[in-house]
């Protein structure tokens, strides 16, 4: 007998085709070599989520090759060990009831902030737009338990951002759902380059709160098409 509910059957086959498709882009948009970095989902109505098995390349994930965890981490279902980070992202929605998507990837810019243990500074429009304010840094944690995943939620517990460098190891960001974490990962990308290499001329000038709270805002509420112009 299978341990996931009848009644969440066909949401949690979705997931998986969702979350493998997801997977795909983080090496289309270079933030993963090999087989590192995740993407999880939270299943909505339970304490599960989906996620990718350890070490599997991405030409191999699709979506029967997805695995589904408990939030202790634990497989519930799939033929395959889960991801060595599924602790952290399980951890995550366990205390973040509004998080319905994780990611973890080791994208170059961002990593390297990390391993300086320096937070990106709110200096672009871009910034505040996305992660309302700095890029925070959180504690250093060894894998194999649910450190990581304490350590990203005590440091976004207290940020408006979606995403976080955990130091010496690399960004992880949240979203409402799996895509929208994604998107925050391609971006926390994109930021930290160019915040590099606008160092490389001289210090970036740090935008004013005000402007940044109503950037947050008017990003947040307004910008796209799902709010009326």
């Amino acid at each position: 007998m299978s341990a996931i509910a009848d009644e969440l059957r066909a949401v949690v086959e979705a997931l998986k085709v969702e979350v493998a498709a997801l997977h795909a882009e983080l090496p289309r948009n270079q933030l993963v070599v090999w087989t590192a970095g995740n993407v999880s989902a939270r299943v909505p109505g339970a304490d599960l989520l989906v996620i990718k098995p350890s070490g599997v390349s991405y030409d191999d994930l699709d979506a029967e090759a997805m695995v589904v965890c408990d939030f202790d981490g634990n497989l519930v279902e799939g033929t395959r060990n889960p991801s060595s980070d599924t602790a952290a992202h399980a951890y995550v929605y366990r205390h973040l009831p509004e998080v319905g998507g994780v990611v973890h990837t080791h994208s170059d810019y961002a990593t390297a902030w990390a391993a300086r243990r320096e937070p990106i500074p709110c200096v672009l429009t871009m910034i505040a737009d996305e992660f309302g304010g700095d890029i925070p840094v959180g504690p250093f944690a060894l894998i194999g338990d649910d450190s990581i995943g304490r350590g990203i939620v005590e440091t976004l517990q207290t940020s408006r951002s979606r995403a976080v460098l955990m130091a010496n190891h690399g960004p992880f960001t949240i979203g409402g759902n799996a895509r929208d974490a994604v998107k925050a990962a391609v971006m926390v990308e994109d930021v930290a380059r160019t915040v590099h290499l606008s160092r490389q001329l001289g210090e970036p000038i740090r935008l004013a709160q005000s402007d940044i709270d109503r950037l947050f805002d008017r990003y947040q509420n307004v910008y796209g098409q799902g709010s009326a112009k």
